[in-house]
Order: C-alpha cells, then structure tokens, then sequence
C-alpha cells in the first residue's frame, strides 16, 4: 500500500503528471470540479501512468479540495521514482 499527496488542477486544458513539488504529485485535468468528475479523471490518469486498475486507487482525503491523499492498495511501489520517469 502507497500513500501520498496530490495537488490537482482542474479544469485544466490537458490531462497530465506535471511533477514534484516537495512531496505532493502535481496532476492537471480537464474535468470540472463537480460532482466527482475532476477525481475520476485523476484516478483514471493515474492508473492510465501506472498501469494499474482504477480500482486500486483510492482518495483518502481531499474529496472537495485540490490537495488530496492519494492511496494505491494491492501493490508496494516508489510511487515518486515511477513517475519521474513516466512521460505524459
């Protein structure tokens, strides 16, 4: 199981991993901020990066607010090194 922090954008103009910034994963989407849609997309981009199923993701915390905890059940990885080396 992997924990860690995501700074979302919504509404963004392209779905992306944008980096680190201290230890919070910078993501964009281009789903609004209404009714879920903007933390499916980024559970849906995520998995899409991780090659992992959508239902291994999890938010922990931040359902309404754009800092959020992340959790990744069913696998043990750096969740940092794989995406520093994955290209969107």
């Amino acid at each position: 199981m992997s924990k860690f922090k995501v700074k979302l954008a919504p509404a963004a103009k392209k779905n992306a991993i944008l980096g680190w910034e201290d230890d919070v994963l910078k993501c964009s989407v281009t789903a609004a901020p209404e009714k879920g849609k903007a933390n499916a997309a980024l559970i849906a981009l995520l998995a899409k990066n991780l090659k992992i199923p959508k239902t291994s993701i999890s938010v922990v915390s931040g359902d309404t607010n754009r800092l959020k905890t992340l959790e990744i059940t069913g696998l043990e990885l750096n969740i940092r090194e794989f995406t520093e080396n994955t290209k969107n």
